[in-house]
């Protein structure tokens, strides 16, 4: 059986993603660090510290402890479009506050389609049939407040990824292999923050979260002794609103985020650490300079104009950036969105084009659509960052 074609397509999905190649080797199931929705993605795919829509899931659960209601999103995209290959993302979300709890619950399911391949023997073209690769992965999760300020968030995940049913020729096993991780996170969202020296308050107006994702163990196909880490996660955000009054909202978002992943040499042997270890190890296995290399950034612009509960329009602009030695992706993001009463659309759009040498991201050209319906909000009684459209 021939898998060239689907490992090729895996590799190209792989380069795509938020640091998955490095120096030392790779993670598996790279999708998880897709940026899954339109709002986010238009802003340059930072959402860590704004995190106020059921995106947050992914971006910071711990900023849905900051909401009520009940909302209901899924978006949709047309994965590397330059390639034309049937490649194509779903990403589905839900959240509920529920006052038994004092908190909400959480679920979302990701969802990769990377297309049909045709199954053949080892000796030449003779068709044994079709099979379906994709990878998916269903979240559960609760968020709370810790005080007025403090939110905690925490997410349980399985993960399946289905590369090939079987293995090749005389192969055991499949390429078949399901793990589970967990995330933790917490945002802080201060109502009262005086700067000192300048005696102004940016209570209201400021939020900041991390978010630790994908914490769990290796995964592996066929071979244990070979599993390879999934891709734990460590993501810093911030947002800002910079304009608020009646019909005019303005914020800032800027994130930072690093792969948690660290190798292990011995010899001629180079085995991935466990999780656990490598949250340690992944900050100082390598000299300083190379470590702040591996930093990704991004950050983002929102301007919405309207009143919440009515009609609401938005425009969003932002900037990705990697450093030349892990990857050299850059690109900026435009984005737009509507809501009227309970239903929201918003859409997403990357290009890197206006770089010298051109296109320099596989993802450019790549557009991104949400719909999202969220209803039973309490009514704000302060101003705060505003709720997401």
């Amino acid at each position: 059986m021939k898998l060239f074609l689907g490992l090729l397509l895996v590799s190209l999905l792989a380069f795509s993603m938020e640091k998955v190649t490095y120096a030392q080797g790779e993670t598996a199931v790279p999708f998880l660090l897709l940026a899954p929705d339109s709002r986010a993605g238009g802003m340059g795919e930072s959402g860590g510290g704004l995190a106020d829509n059921s995106a947050a899931i992914f971006w910071n659960p711990a900023g849905i402890a900051f909401l009520s209601g009940t909302e209901v999103s899924i978006t949709h995209s047309n994965w590397l479009p330059q390639f034309n290959l049937d490649l194509f993302y779903d990403y589905l979300t839900f959240r509920k506050y529920i006052d038994d709890l004092s908190g909400s619950v959480t679920a979302s399911v990701t969802y990769m389609n990377f297309g049909e391949f045709v199954r053949t023997d080892e000796t030449g073209p003779t068709s044994l049939g079709t099979f379906n690769a994709f990878d998916a992965a269903l979240t559960l999760g609760y968020a709370t407040k810790l005080s007025s300020d403090w939110g905690l968030g925490f997410n349980f995940r399985i993960i399946h990824s289905q590369l090939s049913p079987q293995g090749a020729g005389n192969e055991q096993g499949s390429g078949v292999a399901t793990t589970v991780s967990f995330d933790v996170a917490t945002m802080w969202r201060p109502t009262k923050l005086v700067l000192p020296f300048i005696d102004y308050d940016m209570g209201k107006e400021f939020s900041v979260g991390v978010n630790i994702s994908n914490l769990g163990p290796k995964i592996y196909y066929i071979d244990k002794a070979q599993a390879d880490p999934i891709p734990t996660n460590f993501r810093l955000g911030f947002a800002y609103k910079l304009v608020d009054d009646e019909y005019n909202s303005l914020i800032y978002t800027l994130d930072f985020s690093k792969l948690l992943v660290s190798r292990k040499v011995s010899g001629d042997n180079v085995t991935a650490r466990p999780f656990y270890q490598a949250l340690f190890y992944s900050w100082g296995d390598k000299p300083l300079s190379q470590e702040l290399k591996e930093v990704v950034s991004s950050m983002g612009f929102e301007y919405v104009y309207g009143q919440p509960g009515d009609f609401l329009f938005a425009l969003r602009t932002g900037y990705f950036y990697e450093d030349p030695s892990n990857g050299n992706r850059k690109f900026i993001t435009l984005g737009a969105g509507i809501r009227y009463d309970i239903y929201g659309f918003d859409f997403s759009y990357i290009t890197s084009s206006v770089f010298k040498g051109g296109d320099q991201s596989p993802l450019s050209d790549t557009l991104r659509f949400t719909v999202s319906v969220g209803w039973g909000a309490a009514p704000e009684t302060t101003k705060g960052l505003p709720r997401g459209i």
